[in-house]
């Protein structure tokens, strides 16, 4: 029997609780609206700075993508951006608390994902989802659900990387979901049925040769 294929859902970025209750981990989402990225620079400012947040959030939108954009602002006030980069969101979840409260956010886009524990903390008791990019060198990928900028913020005083742009986005993909309302995380599932079979799969291989830099015959110190 073979593998079942991912479901594939067109979510808006102000999903419904409803919407986001259906979601379970592993499915595979595009995204249609409005979403915004922000992360430390834009939390320090809003957050820590007291600065008035630039957007009526949630009802402009409830989607914050940990990212930086490839892009730039033309001698006109256009924009242009190519490809979108998710960075690693667990250097961001001390601020997590604060931003749901303040923002009504419903979505988190990233990479690399967070614990259950951090699930369980901060994303459940607000009735979001962690949604992951899918491997590496997506950044083209994405940036085609681009359909255009729409503004961005704070740019003067955090930098492009940093700011907070506004995106347009038409069936952006794909992301796939990695928490759900309970607060379970995919990456630690996936991982815990590779563990089951780690000393199979290692079986007649040699001892560590190298001990004194650290080497060690314990398999699972490989896994995260």
């Amino acid at each position: 029997m073979g593998t079942a294929k991912p479901r594939e859902i067109r979510l808006s970025t102000t999903p419904t609780p409803e919407a986001l209750a259906a979601l379970k981990l592993g499915d595979v989402v595009y995204l249609d609206g409005l979403l915004y990225t922000a992360r430390e620079g834009v939390y320090m400012r809003a957050l820590e700075g007291k600065a008035n947040i630039p957007m009526e959030l949630p009802r402009d939108s409830a989607t914050n993508f940990h990212c930086s954009p490839a892009a730039r602002i033309n001698a006109d006030g256009s924009f242009e951006m190519g490809a979108v980069t998710a960075t690693a969101s667990f250097r961001f979840a001390k601020w997590l608390p604060e931003w749901f409260a303040k923002t009504g956010t419903k979505l988190v886009i990233g990479k690399g994902g967070m614990t259950s524990k951090d699930y369980k903390s901060y994303f459940v008791p607000n009735g979001a989802i962690y949604l992951s990019t899918v491997g590496y060198g997506t950044g083209a990928l994405l940036g085609r659900g681009i359909e255009k900028v729409e503004a961005v913020h704070w740019n003067e005083e955090l930098g492009l990387a940093q700011a907070m742009w506004v995106i347009k986005c038409n069936k952006m993909g794909p992301f796939i979901v990695a928490s759900d309302m309970n607060g379970d995380c995919l990456f630690e599932r996936e991982n815990a049925k590779i563990a089951k079979n780690l000393d199979r799969v290692y079986e007649g291989t040699r001892p560590a040769t190298l001990k004194r830099f650290g080497e060690t015959d314990d398999k699972s110190e490989e896994l995260i």
